[in-house]
């Protein structure tokens, strides 16, 4: 169903059976919406509920129950979504606010295991994150098409140019077509007058002339037919002479064809067991960046539970495990170790990673390399196919040409047979006296009709010709305006990655760069996105790839800038820089023409000014944010947005 225009509307949401909602029922007015409570309250459940009505799947089923439902009531529509269970599964149904959720599931609907949020935690491609809406293949499958389509027109345009300049000899050969029928039709005008002036007044030569005349016009339809029949014979034999072209070069084809030895459905499989592979990496590199983040906070006090160490709050709490001596206790064991054995197993857990890393880097070439090939066996095998059905059918053709050929040339036997028997029969009718002469007239006769006969069919032929050219070249107009809205279409299609990686990169930036200086980080002087070319390895061959590097200025406290890393970033840093990523794939990808609300969960990691500065800088760009809070992080926020503190 095609989304409304939502602004200024309350939004009604009624949710049953989702995540820990019994039943819940709450009205979200334009603007900014906090859910505010403690935890396992609901809120993050809630906030389901919403992306459920609005199409996501990404909602659950409370554990107890067997269906659930979301109604999402946006002025006088009213949208559904049902969740079924099915086995371990939860079928989606119902008629809900989007079509397809898959863009608002990336950039809209920001809870805490949100693709784009964790990637930089996890330090993944950037470009790969915010490209994955934009369907690269079907841009080449256009780009293919309209290349395709384009050279057609260029056939097009190419043959009309050639029939304009055939259009002149055209003209020409039509006016001496028509000389040439004149003179004709005066010619046997006159041979027609010499007849009658040799015709005798005898009821016996009367007898006589109605005889020849009889004779030579079987015979004139005799020759006309062979005529019929050699020509038929010339165009039958041209189209052999294709054929058997046709069928040489369909053979060198096949002969030429590359063999393979791998398997399409082996090559399937193979791709599969990488895909599963690169999954498993994908979660054990994700599981890698958790455990090491956590350890670099544990060991720089930012993790530690304050209330452990009593109400002494001039007393360092990470001085308070180190003691005087680089002893701390374990925060997995419970047992006293060595600082520095954590941090070299923690150094170890970095280059596991790395490793890691390195491996889905190269299984990612494996799959690019098995997947070019396979996609080129099937190229050609789905090419071969063609090329033995083309030629079975050429064989066929051959076949029959070549039996239309003998039946032929059995006509035209039989016919000059029938022809010379008329000729002797002309002569035989004619013999003796002025006849003799008469006889002569009549065969000129015979001839310069035949020759009128011929000359008015090929000046039909060239008057049709110049009929179809001039209606021809009247297309000629409609085929160059589409050529150039093809070059139009080309262009945009064969920019519009790049455009969209430039805007992607920029949006960041600027919304980076404003937002650092809204949250005061004062040891961030910059963080940046640049999009750079590289050289790649796909396959069997190297490529140019665009890239997304991130980079991070850092400012000392005597003012000296360094270059930093994002596994330096702090967790607020990292949840911030999130944040604007994400941000920047919703206004990209223009999201909000589509679904204009936007959800924002698990923000405990940044502290309560700044979520609040986060909050009423998200809320530009969005009709509807909800955000779900604990209380004293709500408290923080401006007193005109709608809070909530119960969902039932």
């Amino acid at each position: 169903m095609a989304p409304q225009q939502t602004a200024e509307r309350d939004v009604r949401v009624h949710a049953r059976n989702v995540g820990g909602i019994d039943e819940a029922e709450v009205s979200l007015p334009p603007g900014v919406t906090v859910l505010t409570g403690r935890n396992a309250t609901n809120r993050t459940s809630f906030l389901q509920a919403i992306m459920a009505g609005l199409g996501s799947e990404r909602a659950t089923l409370k554990g107890d129950a067997d269906e659930g439902e979301v109604e999402l009531q946006v002025g006088d529509e009213t949208y559904t979504r049902t969740l079924t269970r099915s086995g371990d599964t939860v079928v989606y149904g119902g008629d809900p606010y989007l079509d397809d959720p898959t863009v608002a599931d990336q950039f809209a609907f920001l809870l805490e295991n949100t693709e784009v949020r964790r990637a930089v935690a996890r330090g993944d491609d950037l470009r790969e994150i915010i490209m994955d809406p934009v369907d690269t293949e079907e841009i080449e499958s256009q780009i293919r098409q309209l290349e395709n389509e384009k050279r057609d027109l260029d056939d097009q345009i190419q043959e009309l140019e050639r029939i304009e300049h055939e259009l002149p000899e055209l003209e020409a050969e039509k006016q001496d077509i028509e000389e040439d029928l004149e003179a004709a039709r005066e010619e046997l005008a006159e041979v027609e007058a010499e007849i009658e002036e040799r015709d005798v007044s005898l009821e016996q030569s009367r007898s006589q002339k109605e005889a020849i005349e009889e004779a030579f016009e079987a015979l004139r339809d005799a020759q006309s037919e062979l005529e019929d029949l050699e020509f038929d014979l010339e165009t039958e034999q041209q189209t052999l002479d294709d054929l058997r072209d046709e069928r040489d070069q369909l053979e060198a084809e096949l002969d030429d064809a590359d063999e393979f030895d791998e398997n399409p459905d082996h090559l399937a499989g193979r791709i599969d067991e990488l895909r599963e592979r690169k999954r498993a990496l994908d979660d054990t590199i994700s599981q890698l960046g958790s455990v090491i983040s956590f350890n670099e906070e544990m060991l720089d006090g930012e993790g530690l539970d304050l209330d452990e160490f009593g109400d002494d709050a001039d007393t360092d709490p990470t001085q308070q495990l180190l003691g005087d001596s680089e002893n701390v206790v374990c925060w997995t064991c419970g047992s006293e170790v060595e600082r520095d054995s954590i941090e070299e197993t923690v150094d170890h857990l970095r280059e596991l990673r790395a490793e890691k890393l390195d491996e889905r880097s190269d299984i990612d070439d494996q799959i690019d390399d098995l997947s070019s090939t396979r996609s080129e066996i099937q190229r050609q095998q789905r090419e071969r196919e063609r090329t033995e059905r083309r030629l079975s059918e050429v064989e066929a053709e051959i076949e029959s040409t070549e039996q239309r050929i003998d039946s032929l040339e059995e006509s035209i036997e039989d016919q000059r047979e029938e022809v010379e028997e008329l000729e002797a029969e002309t002569e035989d009718a004619g013999t003796g006296g002025d006849y003799d002469e008469v006889l002569e007239l009549h065969r000129k006769s015979n001839e310069v009709e035949i020759r009128i006969e011929r000359l008015e069919s090929d000046l039909e032929d060239v008057e049709s010709d110049i009929e179809e050219h001039e209606e021809t070249l009247g297309e000629r107009d409609e085929l160059v305006e589409r050529r150039e809205e093809i070059d139009d279409e080309l262009t945009d299609l064969r920019t519009k990655v790049d455009r969209i990686e430039e805007e992607a990169v920029e949006e960041f930036n600027d919304h980076m760069e404003s937002v650092l200086a809204v949250l005061e980080y004062d040891n961030i002087e910059r963080i940046w996105v640049e999009r750079r070319e590289r050289e790649v390895r796909e396959g069997r061959h190297k490529v140019e790839k665009t890239t997304f590097d991130l980079h991070i200025i850092r400012a000392t406290d005597d003012g000296t800038s360094y270059r930093d890393t994002i596994d330096h970033l702090s967790e607020s840093e990292r949840e911030v820089t999130g944040l604007v990523f994400a941000l920047a794939g919703y206004l990209v990808h223009e999201v909000y023409e589509d679904v204009p609300f936007m959800v924002l969960d698990s923000l405990e990691a940044i502290d309560s000014d700044r979520i609040a500065r986060v909050v009423e800088y998200f809320s530009d760009y969005a009709d509807y944010l909800t955000v779900a809070l604990l209380p004293e992080d709500a408290q923080a926020l401006s007193e005109e947005y709608t809070y909530v503190e119960q969902i039932n």
